[in-house]
């Protein structure tokens, strides 16, 4: 079974899935759960440096519109999306978490997504 050290994405109520004019997509992950999902896969050493692009398409849509991308971890990966000039309707959202990991010489990412349906309501 895998750890799920996230991303996990934030709103202020998990029922608040509707969105309108400009909106605030954040989401963290576990920095403990990371960890033990590193050993697991055999690799140790530590974390240097996360970042999160974000992504979004009409819901059942085959290409991804690149939102923006954040490496601010204080403030959850922030960035804001301008929905004004999106037509109505179920609208995916995806966050693309990349964590880079240090041991001795050796660099290395890891990457998890969250995937999340949002309503657009202009």
């Amino acid at each position: 079974m895998s750890l799920n050290w996230g991303p996990h994405f934030i709103v202020p109520s998990e029922t608040l899935r509707a969105f309108s004019g400009k909106v605030l997509l954040r989401e963290n992950f576990d920095e403990t759960l990371l960890k033990k999902e590193l050993e697991k896969l055999g690799y140790s050493g530590a974390f240097f440096r996360a970042t999160n692009p974000w992504y979004y398409r009409k819901k059942d849509g085959e290409t991804w519109i690149k939102i923006g991308e954040s490496s601010d971890r204080q403030n959850d990966f922030s960035v804001q999306w301008d929905t004004t000039a999106l037509a109505n309707g179920a609208y995916q959202v995806l966050g693309l978490m990349h964590v880079f990991v240090k041991k001795a010489d050796e660099e290395f990412a890891v990457a998890r997504q969250n995937i999340v349906e949002v309503t657009i309501e202009n």
